[in-house]
């Protein structure tokens, strides 16, 4: 370091360190970037900057990685840690002489030459001193990002001063100059086009964490009469309603001002502190996984949509806070209109809320306006947030996708966008869902409780510590890949009007994955795992021996058999998780001389079903496994496996199950391996048997899945009793009998008793060919996956089916 920035380092050590309150990504470089300490690092730079020098040398520190102000010893020599592409203009005249980059970086790479054991990782760090992006139609100030990439140093000071405490530093995954100069070689023809890469790289980091400037609502409404879609459309609305042109133009004006957001990056900031204080408050904190591939996309010009779950209204800002937290910009959010009530209406929408009616029949106007607003967002490059599942789910599994936004960004994509449109699946989850009474409410059969300022009010009142929650980015998913694969000629009808025949299935196959690839990044936690257990139990009670030697149980199947690489499962143990989930004080605590019990009361029971469903998917073929080798005693491999084969599709549908079936038999075989592991099963006289010693924790592992398979074997036996039963009779009769199971046996889930759960089973079994599409049964299919389900289930729920068939 010179004399001069010793100088400069020794004056504003002070200021700086008062003014600046930085935020690094990631928040652990060394792990999440895979950085080795073993290896020198080098950091690349934009623009030369002693501030930006200093920042970065306080938020290594903090990190444990080396810091730029430290030299680097190579071949008996000091090089510094750092390299910069640029210097900083100058208060007066032109630009000075360029810094020494490409002598450097060819030094760099010549020592490779010298040295074939050496590797040096250059690791780009962009310094964002604020993220404004400015809006449309205005004049850049002189504050905001874009200017603040490259100023002078007297607009760095001011930069500093007013925007010290918006401080983000990103850091991005690293470059082996050892692969370099291998594949490359290391000449000076090497360092151009490193330096090339270089900028282009700044450039894109800048846009994933500012994003397009925001929208002007004015010209975007001008943009949006202009167009000749909405044109005609509101011509056609003339003729139609028999109105002047001029009244149907002002319906269509009205119609933007009701859906169209009003972004305000104020409003961010202002919800950033809001919300960090809220989360606190909550939550005993919020935990983040994936993000960094989103990032990476972002960066890479991306159309990023993303398609989170909905398990609650916490999860408009929740989301929000996390993307922005994380240094990507926050989305347009479609929300339903039921939200635009004052004062959430106007805050969701400077928030990125856009508002949707729950149905466009009726109204062909409102829907061509509302597709243009969403086509002009793709087009100008906003990232779009949807609940594909359309509502908030009541019961903690996935509701059946709604197709009508997936197939309007699918449209949009025709229209000719000219960048890559990926889906980013989001789980998210909560150790505590503030609706959660109002769900098990309106389950109960009362109205759905209109949104409202003093339902807001009273949710507020309720704040306290209601555990952790979960912010899961799951597999992204590339469109214009997709459709490569799966409907090569689409390209064929870019830009064409009419909607090709492949449309509609493909959005319907979409939609599925997409739920599937939601499921796929479930986040484990204590609370889930425990309502697992006690659902599972008699009476929902178990010693705190037994729910804690279950929850190993469980943490053991998910870690040896993982579901899936992009769910996540908690680092603590059984005893810890325990601990974490008795203090959201959701279960009856007695102590007697021999230790703990641990229970559900009914309403308890009822209330956790919402926590068991958040996770059932990860459990229902181990659990499957479990119940056919605890009622088919000494089954053999091969019969195990065809049943699951032969009962898969339908658990497959319902719970959005990842695996194909050419994969069950490996995933058997893993299940057993583990069981037997565990001590739960043991493999003799060619077959499977329940190990007597650890028979307790088998049986609550097969447990789990009961109520999913009396479900089908109530519409089964229903069938084979009355082979001319039509649909609607057949759902409506299936309903009965799960009620009529509830009262007699004790069975409370709410899910339970749900007619869609009954619906999808019918619609799952005329696609698997067992109902034809007038409902008329394969007797001999029916029978067979009859005699796989109903052994399954206990004697006393099977006599309770059997009764009910015979009325």
């Amino acid at each position: 370091m010179s004399l001069g920035q010793n100088i400069s380092r020794a004056i504003l050590q002070w200021p700086v360190s008062g003014l600046v309150n930085h935020k690094s990504l990631p928040e652990n470089p060394i792990t999440e970037l895979k950085l080795d300490p073993a290896r020198p690092i080098v950091y690349a730079l934009k623009t030369s900057s002693i501030t930006d020098l200093m920042t970065l040398q306080q938020c290594c520190e903090d990190l444990g990685l080396p810091g730029p102000f430290t030299p680097l010893e190579l071949g008996g020599q000091l090089l510094p840690r750092y390299v910069c592409l640029d210097r900083p203009p100058p208060l007066f005249g032109t630009r000075n002489k360029p810094l020494p980059f490409l002598q450097e970086f060819h030094q760099l790479l010549d020592l490779h030459k010298q040295d074939p054991e050496l590797d040096i990782q250059v690791v780009p760090v962009t310094l964002f001193w604020g993220r404004a992006p400015g809006r449309e139609g205005e004049e850049a100030s002189g504050w905001n990002i874009i200017s603040s990439l490259a100023p002078n140093r007297l607009k760095k000071a001011l930069i500093v001063i007013l925007k010290g405490r918006e401080n983000l530093v990103r850091f991005s995954p690293s470059l082996s100059l050892r692969y370099m100069a291998d594949k490359h070689g290391t000449d000076e023809a090497i360092a151009h086009k490193l330096a090339r890469v270089a900028r282009t790289h700044f450039s894109r980091q800048q846009l994933a964490a500012t994003g397009p400037k925001l929208p002007n609502r004015n010209l975007l409404f001008k943009q949006l009469l202009e167009s000749s879609v909405i044109q005609q459309a509101i011509e056609e609305e003339a003729r139609r309603e028999g109105i002047s042109l001029e009244k149907a133009q002002k319906r269509a004006h009205g119609y933007m001002d009701e859906i169209a957001s009003n972004f305000s990056f104020r409003l961010i900031r202002l919800g950033e502190t809001f919300l960090g204080w809220l989360w606190n408050k909550l939550y005993r904190g919020l935990s983040v996984n994936g993000a960094e591939q989103v990032r990476q996309l972002a960066q890479e010009g991306h159309e990023i949509v993303y398609v989170p779950c909905h398990r609650s209204h916490m999860d408009y800002l929740l989301l929000s806070y996390v993307i922005y937290h994380q240094g990507m910009v926050p989305p347009h959010i479609a929300a339903g209109i039921n939200l635009n009530f004052w004062p959430a209406g106007p805050i969701f929408r400077h928030g990125g809320a856009f508002f949707i009616r729950r149905t466009f029949k009726g109204n062909p106007l409102y829907s061509t306006v509302f597709r243009e607003y969403l086509n002009l967002l793709f087009a100008k490059g906003y990232s779009v947030e949807f609940f594909t599942e359309g509502g908030r789910s009541r019961t903690g599994r996935l509701l059946p996708p709604k197709t009508g936004m997936l197939a309007m960004t699918l449209q949009a994509m025709m229209r000719g966008l000219d960048r890559p449109v990926t889906l980013v699946p989001v789980y998210l989850g909560y150790e505590h869902v503030m609706e959660v009474n109002t769900y098990h409410n309106e389950l109960k059969g009362s109205r759905k409780e209109k949104e409202s300022f003093l339902q807001v009010l009273g949710i507020l009142r309720k704040l306290r510590n209601y555990g952790r929650g979960f912010v899961n980015f799951g597999e992204p998913l590339t469109l214009n890949g997709y459709l490569n694969e799966k409907v090569p000629e689409w390209k064929a009808h870019i830009g064409k009007e009419e909607r090709p025949e492949w449309m509609a299935p493909t959005v319907n196959q979409l939609a599925e994955l997409m739920m599937t690839r939601i499921n796929d990044a479930a986040a484990v936690n204590g609370l889930t795992l425990s309502a697992l257990a006690l659902l599972a139990a008699e009476r929902h009670a178990l010693t705190r021996d037994e729910l804690q030697a279950q929850l190993n149980t469980y943490l053991d199947l998910l870690k040896q058999v993982p579901y899936s690489p992009h769910s996540t499962i908690p680092d603590e143990d059984a005893k810890t998780l325990l601990d974490q989930a008795m203090e959201l004080n959701k279960f009856e605590v007695s102590e007697d001389k021999l230790g703990q019990i641990i229970s559900l009361d009914r309403y308890q029971a009822i209330l956790l079903t919402y926590y068991r469903n958040n996770i059932l998917h990860l459990f229902a073929m181990p659990s499957l496994v479990a119940a056919l080798i605890e009622r088919c005693e000494g089954i053999s491999r091969s019969e195990l496996v065809a049943r699951c084969i032969d009962i898969y599709p339908l658990l497959r549908t319902e719970l959005f199950l990842r695996y194909q079936e050419e994969e069950l038999p490996e995933l058997v075989d893993a299940l057993l391996a583990e069981l037997q592991r565990q001590q739960l099963v043991e493999a003799r006289d060619g077959g499977y048997w329940v190990n007597p010693g650890n028979q307790t924790r088998l049986l609550l592992l097969a447990e789990s899945i009961q109520e999913t398979l009396q479900r089908y074997a109530i519409v089964l036996t229903r069938v084979l009793a009355q082979p001319r039963i039509e649909a609607e009779q057949l759902e409506a009769d299936g309903l009965m009998m799960a009620e009529r199971l509830g009262t007699l046996h004790g069975i409370n889930a709410p899910e339970f008793f749900d007619q869609k759960l009954f619906s999808t089973l019918i619609h799952t079994l005329r696609s698997e060919g067992y109902l034809d599409t007038g409902c008329k049964p394969d007797l001999g299919r029916f029978q067979a996956l009859a005699d796989n389900i109903v052994p399954l289930l206990s004697n006393k729920i099977r006599r309770t089916i059997q009764a009910g068939n015979r009325l």
